[in-house]
């Protein structure tokens, strides 16, 4: 009876009426308080169908918990699908959430700020300065974390983790706009500094926030930061908005190495959560003629891809990096593209400044080395060598390929 009464009483949705008709009777015929909020969940489908032992359908949760890790599988049930509805379980699904929100916006942005403070200043990180510099972010990433609460008392978890998500969207674009490396070029230590300092005060805010979520992560991002999680400290950074004090950074190994995208689910029944490779029958599809050695496509699928024409208006070494170049690419939008391209051995940032280039510009964005590629430059490469294709004629920025 310690930790009763409930004030919310969490069921499923198909036993609704006995929990809201009956049971509330037997607890008014014990004179025994009632509930605040009775919260009933949907239920997760395997193909759209109900999961169901008579079906063969059903997952095995303690397997996923093995094989992915179980604060990765607590993450993705709470923040997937809306509280209250159904919805729809796949390995893909799950390996997106790890790779992407816990890979890249999380694991890789701590992994970005033990690199930074080793490089610059020996793993030292000091945060009394930030609101010095950038008090702009500050006051986002805090405004977020005011709307966090009241989704817990209206069960909207899955708003509650995309909220706290913003701060690391913030924390991310931060170090895209301020570049630390220029600021070190240029004597301004004070601002690196800083910078540094409000992205482990964004990282710790965030850790404290999540630990209910994933209470295996998050101190072990607390004890990288050097602080511990507790009622102390979530009153002092969170509710006082104190500055975290000055530490010494941790590192570790990085805490969600990426799946690879070719373990794709095989919508198997039951126990069916083992790693597997793509269906025999995709793998039909994608095998190269053996006539031919090329896999034949039809013209649509050729013309999926949007192939441009673009300049170089920027190009830059990345740090620490023997192959990667960082580059903004004008491709006759608003704004450049900013590409990050292995071609590093074969080219210096500056012999490719106010060249063109050919940009394949509808690809899905990805990071490499904590920075946002939004596309992929045509190169050949053989035994000579890397390179890369270009028009025979200088083109209009933004010119169709094809």
């Amino acid at each position: 009876m310690d930790f009763w009464p409930a004030r919310v009483h969490l069921i499923g949705k198909d036993i609704l009426r006995f929990h809201a008709i009956y049971w509330p009777a037997f607890l008014m015929s014990l004179d025994m308080p009632l509930p605040k909020h009775i919260a009933a969940h949907g239920w997760w489908t395997r193909n759209g169908a109900k999961m169901s032992k008579s079906k063969g359908n059903v997952v095995n949760p303690r397997e996923v918990a093995d094989a992915y890790g179980l604060d990765n599988f607590r993450y993705f049930m709470l923040r997937e699908v809306p509280f209250g509805g159904d919805g729809d379980f796949s390995q893909k699904a799950l390996i997106d959430r790890i790779n992407s929100d816990l890979g890249n916006d999380l694991g890789n942005l701590l992994n970005r700020l033990i690199g930074m403070s080793g490089k610059y200043f020996e793993g030292r990180v000091e945060c009394d300065t930030v609101s010095d510099y950038y008090q702009e972010e500050l006051d986002e990433v805090n405004e977020s974390l005011k709307k966090l609460e009241p989704f817990l008392f209206e069960m909207q978890i899955h708003r509650y983790l995309e909220e706290l998500w913003r701060p690391l969207s913030v924390a991310n674009k931060a170090i895209d706009k301020y570049q630390p490396w220029t600021l070190m070029k240029e004597g301004k230590e004070d601002e690196a500094m800083a910078l540094n300092g409000l992205i482990a005060t964004i990282l710790a805010k965030v850790s404290i926030m999540l630990n209910p979520v994933m209470p295996k992560i998050s101190p072990l991002i607390a004890s990288a930061l050097g602080f511990t999680i507790n009622n102390e400290s979530w009153t002092k950074l969170i509710v006082e908005n104190q500055p975290l004090e000055a530490f010494t950074i941790e590192k570790i190994p990085p805490l969600f190495p990426r799946i690879e995208e070719t373990l794709l689910d095989h919508d198997e029944p039951a126990s069916g959560m083992k790693k597997e490779k793509v269906a025999e029958k995709e793998k039909k599809v994608q095998e190269p003629s053996k006539e031919e050695g090329i896999a034949l496509i039809g013209i649509d699928q050729f013309f999926q891809t949007a192939l441009k024409v673009g300049t170089v208006v920027k190009a830059e070494e990345v740090p620490k990096s023997k192959k990667l170049l960082l580059l903004q690419v004008d491709i006759g939008e608003e704004q450049p593209r900013q590409v990050v391209a292995g071609i590093k051995e074969w080219y210096s940032a500056e012999s490719l400044l106010d060249t063109q280039v050919c940009v394949v510009a509808n690809l899905k964005p990805a990071k490499l080395m904590g920075m946002k590629s939004e596309g992929m430059l045509l190169a050949a490469k053989d035994a000579d060598g890397l390179s890369l294709i270009r028009p025979e004629a200088p083109k209009a920025n933004g010119t169709k390929i094809g």
